[in-house]
């Protein structure tokens, strides 16, 4: 799966800018970004269901928007919202979506029995919809997306309304059907799933501004993380937002994590800035993570835009 220039325009709102991107086959392709990022805008247009103003899009070979109704039947689909009906039971939700996907009625009870006992519901097939938990219509919604064993499955915050456990226990299951050939795209703005994908885009305001593995990204980071021990965390932090070349500081009890624009003498230099303010700190350069990356990726954008202003 392709995009090249992918931009959708809403009057004058731009909600994706000229993305480029490629997701790997069998992959888990994460999408990171705030809410209002263009992360759902630009996996309806991947998917077919809305078509860019401007770009090129190709998914499993196939021209999109031009050739969406060939794709649907190959692809998936689920949003962060329950969309399947509350008062079917689960037996019944599975049968209704095998019939709309036209798979025949003896392959589709059998490709049932297994989603049932695949995702736990042996206990449950006659258990209307509504009256489940968050985490079991999340695993009923997957089973419900698969039910036709699609290509590319795309997701859509699928997690934002369950708990942590339901959470671990859902991305298991998609790493089975990664390895099982299925590729993935997954929107989220949780930092720990984004670093469970194996590559991920970030989105700030519908523009790309970072993609690689994980690791790849923050490794790109290298000497700009920084933790600051303090006896006055919030003076301090109060000196540090000051110092030129400081994109942020977060507290972490009675720690500060700094990240810098550039790597260098940043240590030595915010110590010295600490130390003339009157203020009692050891500063030491750590290992950058996910949110450093998401931090440098947005604010560094915008320290650039306002030099170039």
């Amino acid at each position: 799966m392709s995009a090249r220039g992918m931009t959708k325009r809403f009057g004058a709102l731009v909600a994706v800018d000229h993305v480029n991107l490629t997701v790997p086959k069998a992959n888990v392709y994460g999408f990171l970004g705030p809410n209002g990022s263009g992360k759902t805008t630009t996996i309806r247009m991947l998917c077919g269901l809305l078509a860019p103003t401007e770009g090129e899009i190709e998914v499993l070979g196939l021209r999109i928007p031009a050739q969406s109704e060939e794709l649907r039947r190959r692809i998936g689909y689920m949003t962060q919202k329950f969309s399947l009906f509350e008062d079917l039971s689960v037996r019944e939700n599975l049968e209704f979506l095998a019939a709309v996907q036209d798979i025949p009625k003896a392959e589709a009870a059998r490709r049932i029995d297994e989603l049932i006992v695949h995702y736990h519901f042996e206990d449950r097939q006659k258990q209307l919809a509504g009256t489940m938990s968050g985490g079991q219509k999340q695993r009923l919604a997957l089973a419900g997306a698969v039910i036709h064993r699609p290509e590319l499955l795309f997701l859509d915050e699928p997690t934002s309304a369950v708990d942590p456990e339901s959470r671990r226990d859902f991305w298991e299951k998609l790493f089975e059907l990664a390895d099982g050939g299925t590729t993935l795209l997954v929107s989220t703005h949780y930092m720990d799933e984004a670093e469970r994908c194996h590559r991920l885009a970030i989105l700030d305001r519908g523009v790309l501004v970072a993609d690689g593995t994980p690791q790849g990204l923050a490794g790109d980071l290298e000497g700009r993380t920084l933790a600051v021990h303090a006896k006055q965390p919030r003076r301090s932090r109060s000196v540090l937002l000051e110092q030129p070349g400081v994109l942020s500081v977060a507290q972490v009890g009675n720690t500060l994590r700094v990240l810098t624009q550039t790597d260098g003498d940043a240590a030595s230099r915010l110590g010295r800035s600490l130390a003339n303010a009157g203020l009692e700190a050891t500063v030491e350069t750590v290992e950058p993570n996910l949110e450093d990356v998401f931090v440098a990726a947005t604010r560094g954008r915008e320290e650039t835009s306002e030099r170039a202003a």
